[in-house]
């Protein structure tokens, strides 16, 4: 099987340490990374967008083997220089290699237990992406309630912080700002000092209304970004207020029907064999975001209409099916099949149990079936696509593992695929969305 080939790569020289200026400080705050970092895009076409997200507009495109001038990161998407103008792609088709830490504060965090999970959200029902181990520094961005938000090798991920020990060369503990938190000057003139103290020079003011760009927070002192460089003000004339959380994807999906839990398969065009993978469950009337992560799509990438043999995924909403694996329920509640040496998949189209499971022999049955006893489907699902069986329109899609490609199917690693067969709960009616970023607005 052929690997996913990467492009030249760039090495990003940044200086700053935070991203200079004024705005919201919040769960999207910006890192900027250390030098002798590359960035390669592995898409093969990536939309550049406008602002840190898919909602905003599409400026322009990078392809695979393109070089990137990363200025920062922004939770998962990156902020590039392009063509002279700002821009962000997202930082799950561009892969960073080297050195990449944030810049240094006046508090490490260091881990106190033996091992610590890292997991996707800030909460222990959320999944584990892997772990850290005592004495281990971590790169803090902000904290959410009793859980630190990370840099964890390049992605955003979640300690506790009943494990880790914040200390800091400051008299006065520092601590990092809260996250989805606005900082608002109320005082008509406000000084900015150059430490943490009326003692200390000023380097200039703010006014009010104006919105402070909040690194951390030392005793009663904020300190912020200011105008490229590090600034002190006083906490007393400073409103710290919680904004709305960021709108999620699902928010606005209108076809969703009795749902409680979708998984949403996206890429950024119909050609790319890349994919993301996004978890969401409803709770208590609001979406909450569980999972994300890497996968892959057919070998050809998304189907514009789906035929058998076209080494393409079909795109659509689809109804989650059986699970299956080569071991036992690895403790799925969805209805659990395991795989023996004799059962396969019908793809023969002139069969009358085309796109069905089947054990062998055939005896004139097929002429032509797909084995199940494989290293792909030692655990997965089976996407209830063409489900009337019409013949030619594609047999054997399947959520299952693997990270090269596939043959029409969506696969991520073993670990991922369990972890979602566990998450998945018949009686909240999942369902898989799969589609290009551009035409999610289907849904």
């Amino acid at each position: 099987m052929k690997k996913l080939m990467v492009g030249m790569a760039l090495t990003a020289t940044l200086a700053t340490a935070v991203t200079p200026g004024f705005g919201s400080i919040g769960g999207n705050q910006e890192k900027a990374y250390a030098a002798t970092v590359t960035y390669k895009v592995t898409a093969s076409k990536l939309n550049v967008r406008s602002g840190a997200g898919t909602t905003y507009g599409i400026i322009g495109s990078v392809v695979k083997g393109q070089t990137l001038s990363v200025m920062s990161k922004s939770g998962s998407w990156y902020k590039i220089n392009y063509n002279g103008r700002t821009g962000y792609v997202s930082s799950d088709y561009v892969q960073a290699s080297g050195t990449a830490t944030p810049p240094a504060e006046s508090t490490t965090y260091t881990v106190t237990a033996s091992k610590l999970n890292v997991r996707s959200g800030a909460g222990t029902n959320y999944a584990s992406i892997g772990s850290v181990t005592k004495g281990q520094k971590l790169s803090v961005v902000s904290k959410s309630g009793s859980w630190y938000k990370i840099n964890y090798n390049g992605r955003i991920g979640y300690v506790s912080s009943d494990y880790v020990q914040a200390s800091g060369t400051t008299t006065a503990p520092t601590t990092p700002p809260a996250e989805s938190t606005t900082y608002i000057v109320t005082a008509s003139t406000l000084n900015v000092r150059s430490g943490a103290g009326t003692n200390y020079t000023s380097i200039g003011s703010v006014t009010k209304g104006q919105k402070l760009s909040v690194v951390s927070k030392s005793g009663s002192w904020y300190k912020i970004n200011y105008n490229g460089r590090t600034g002190y003000v006083s906490s007393d004339y400073v409103q710290a207020s919680a904004t709305a959380s960021p709108k999620l994807v699902v928010d606005s999906f209108k076809t969703l029907g009795n749902a409680q839990q979708v998984i949403l398969v996206t890429a950024d065009n119909y050609d790319t064999k890349s994919a993301k993978i996004q978890t969401f469950e409803k709770v208590d009337g609001k979406w909450k975001q569980v999972l994300t992560a890497n996968g892959v799509l057919g070998q050809k990438g998304f189907a514009l209409s789906k035929k058998e043999g076209d080494m393409e995924s079909p795109t659509g909403k689809y109804t989650v099916g059986t699970a299956f694996g080569r071991y036992e329920n690895p403790g799925t509640k969805l209805p659990y099949r395991k795989i023996t040496a004799n059962d396969v998949w019908v793809d023969d189209s002139k069969s009358s149990l085309y796109n069905t499971w089947q054990q062998k022999p055939a005896n004139g049955r097929w002429t032509s079936a797909e084995n199940m006893d494989i290293p792909a489907y030692d655990y997965g699902f089976v996407i209830n696509y063409n489900e009337s069986r019409t013949p030619g329109k594609g047999s054997a899609i399947f959520f299952h593992v693997g990270t090269n490609y596939t043959a029409g199917c969506t696969a991520t690693s073993k670990e991922q695929v369990v972890s979602i067969l566990k998450w998945l709960n018949p009686e909240k009616n999942p369902v898989i969305i799969q589609s290009p970023v551009s035409e999610l607005d289907k849904y």
